[in-house]
């Protein structure tokens, strides 16, 4: 099942089902009006909103256009955003590049609590105060949840996986080692995420969601030029493993969403980067130096999840463009 939201000048907007080949859409007020309840009501209203889904692929002259470029994120704002760090290329380079201690904890996993309240959609500008922080995308693969109870092991975890996205998490790099040495975590650097238009059931991604991964690459272009396509299976921790952490001492409310992190692996150089951080480790390692520039104001990247053929995964398209906050 595909699921969007579209905007109704609400701040969750409306939910939508999606036909099986995203051309047609549906609101189901009668189910749920937002993803959110949606979510908190999930075992109660999955099945009727597969039926939905279902009728629009049947009956052809059901619903409207879709158009994905006015869609919002699939989850405008969230209770919870928490990401993790689970490719362990990705960990090694910037431990590097930032001059980090290697993690002393090689069987827990990384992760933080980032800003919920507000997920850019796909297509949105992103406004952002100065090019001097060291603009950076970084694409993952991300879960929403259902209510995880405090203490649910990696296999329950698994059963509490309702939706997977595709995110652009941003950051600012030159503010992330000032505020990591302060003990307190992340706040400037990392300002709202965005997520691709579609959210979709994890049996969407057949054979491509299997280990609690999403085995598929992530293709990332800046200014239209190709920057990588890592594969999302190579995470060191799966969500179900990343899900259980996060609740071992909380409970997660319905509508938490868990990133992965940065796809990374260890063949970089074969397949590229999903962020410029990676790229300027690898070129300090090779050539002493970074030489690759972080985003400049007008400048675009684009991801989307694509299989081994080349062909184009589930959850649609980002495509996003940088420009100052405070225009003068």
């Amino acid at each position: 099942m595909k699921l969007a939201t579209l905007p109704n000048g609400q701040p969750d907007g409306q939910l939508v089902v999606l036909s099986s080949d995203t051309r047609r859409c549906r609101a189901v007020p009668h189910i749920a009006t937002t993803l959110q309840q949606a979510l908190e009501r999930w075992t109660d209203v999955e099945a009727a909103l597969r039926a939905a889904a279902a009728a629009l692929d049947t009956d052809e002259a059901a619903g409207l256009p879709f158009d994905a470029a006015r869609a919002l994120a699939p989850l405008p704002r969230a209770w919870q955003w928490l990401d993790g760090s689970a490719f362990e290329s990705h960990g090694e380079l910037m431990s590097r590049v930032f001059n980090l201690a290697p993690n002393e904890y090689g069987d827990r996993p990384l992760m933080y609590q980032g800003l919920s309240h507000r997920f850019l959609s796909g297509t949105a500008d992103v406004p952002l105060p100065s090019t001097e922080d060291g603009i950076d995308f970084e694409g993952e693969f991300g879960i929403i949840t259902d209510a995880v109870p405090m203490g649910t092991t990696p296999a329950e975890a698994a059963a509490h996986i309702r939706l997977l996205v595709l995110i652009n998490d941003w950051s600012l790099r030159r503010i992330a080692p000032i505020e990591m040495k302060t003990g307190f975590g992340w706040v400037q650097a990392k300002p709202a995420c965005a997520m691709a238009p579609i959210a979709v059931t994890p049996d969407e991604l057949g054979p491509a969601w299997h280990d609690s991964r999403v085995q598929l690459r992530l293709q990332v272009d800046w200014n239209g030029q190709r920057f990588g396509a890592a594969h999302g299976g190579a995470m060191g921790f799966g969500f179900d493993q990343l899900l259980a952490h996060a609740a071992y001492s909380r409970d997660l409310v319905p509508g938490t969403v868990l990133g992965s992190g940065t796809v990374s692996n260890p063949n970089y150089r074969v397949v590229g980067s999903s962020c410029i951080a990676e790229r300027r480790a690898i070129e300090l390692l090779d050539h002493g130096e970074s030489r690759t520039p972080y985003m400049r104001f007008g400048d675009r990247v684009a991801m989307q999840a694509i299989d081994e053929d080349g062909k184009a995964g589930p959850f649609g398209r980002i495509d996003q463009k940088v420009v100052p906050a405070h225009p003068r």
